[in-house]
């Protein structure tokens, strides 16, 4: 089958055609279409790949630069039928960067506590919840992640840049995939490294690792529980965090498997555990568990060697029935040791921990309107 595109907005970026004939791949090379003039591209899909009713998208390469209406709506689902043997169609505007970034669907934002005691350690510690935007118009649970270093997450005036988990989850949100309250604990500053690496002299002295992950799982998570509508069981709590933070969500995951489920990994500081002895506790039973792990090449020789590595310790892990892991692997070629990547990795991250990925992430959003309608009919 044909498939013919014009696009009205000048971007030298390559095309892609993703949509239920390639698991919605939003960059297969094999997809790729061909410029045949200036803003019109051509493709020819072999009939026995496609289903009868074909469903699909256009994107740049990525569901962060998918293609908009003219307004910068997000579009259905594109449809035809295999037996038209054409398509002709038009993009008007593309997402770039995940952006724009809709106001509307913004987290609320909320200080938890400016001085939240850690009595593990007795210190006091800022804690942030990004609740979802309708958070206060509905009665529903909601899935939970607890981030590391909440000073790069949101902020910014950061030193080094942030994630921009905010807009991200505005994103998410606007595509029916915002339903997550996200905690941020921020780091300890000048402790920063004490409180998130276990024993290890080298690095550090008094490393006070497993306090500070105590104070998350035994002392954090129930407050947060009792105070705002999360769903508490494991199957809905993730951990993570980049550089230290990911390390020290390693070994939240790996000591307190019974609490969180879901690890997301951003250039996890390998380093501190070169052999990969990660402190662990025996169980009866073996724990599901989600691992996203993300590295660029450019963050330095080891990183990618190092993922590989723990890659293969986890499946060394499984094959003792310590755990039953499902992982996904996301190396960036470009990618350097800062925020702008991982905030890059963030919605990717939460679509696969979160929800369905098998899914096409933005057809989601008309159940997501009907149930917002709903609200707004019921208040």
């Amino acid at each position: 089958m044909e498939f013919f595109l014009t696009t009205t907005e000048p971007d030298d970026r390559p095309v892609y055609i993703t949509g239920n004939f390639n698991k919605w791949n939003p960059k297969n090379a094999n997809f790729q279409l061909k410029e045949i003039d200036e803003g019109k591209y051509y493709i020819n899909i072999e009939d026995e790949l496609l289903p009868e009713l074909i469903e699909f998208k256009f994107t740049k390469g990525g569901w962060e630069n998918v293609e908009l209406d003219q307004y910068g709506n997000i579009t259905s689902n594109r449809k035809a039928k295999k037996s038209n043997k054409k398509s002709i169609d038009i993009v008007e505007k593309w997402r770039l960067n995940w952006g724009p970034f809709k106001k509307e669907f913004f987290p609320i934002v909320e200080l938890v506590d400016d001085e939240f005691f850690i009595p593990q350690l007795d210190k006091t510690r800022k804690v942030w919840a990004l609740l979802p935007h309708n958070y206060y118009k509905t009665n529903k649970k909601y899935p939970i992640l607890y981030l590391q270093d909440a000073q790069n997450l949101f902020n910014e005036a950061s030193v080094f840049g942030n994630w921009e988990i905010d807009k991200k989850l505005s994103i998410l949100a606007e595509y029916g995939r915002g339903e997550l309250i996200v905690i941020a604990v921020e780091h300890g500053d000048e402790d920063r490294i004490k409180e998130y690496v276990f024993e290890n002299p080298k690095l550090t002295e008094n490393a006070e690792g497993k306090k500070y992950i105590r104070f998350i799982t035994d002392t954090l998570k129930p407050f947060i529980d009792s105070k705002y509508r999360t769903k508490k069981d494991r199957e809905n709590t993730g951990i993570g965090g980049s550089s230290l933070g990911a390390l020290i969500s390693i070994y939240g995951g790996f000591l307190y498997p019974e609490v969180y489920s879901k690890l997301m990994l951003f250039s996890p500081s390998l380093w501190v555990e070169p052999e990969n002895n990660f402190q662990m506790v025996s169980f009866q039973h073996t724990f599901k568990t989600k691992v996203y792990l993300y590295g660029g090449k450019k963050e330095g020789s080891q990183m990618v060697k190092r993922i590989k590595l723990f890659e293969n310790a986890m499946k060394n892990w499984e094959s003792k029935g310590l755990f039953e892991f499902e992982f996904r692997e996301s190396i960036n070629e470009e990618g350097q040791h800062q925020e702008f990547f991982w905030s890059q990795e963030f919605p990717k991250a939460v679509e696969w921990l979160y929800y369905d990925s098998k899914e096409d992430p933005l057809e989601i959003i008309k159940q997501a309107k009907k149930v917002e309608e709903s609200d707004k009919n019921k208040s």
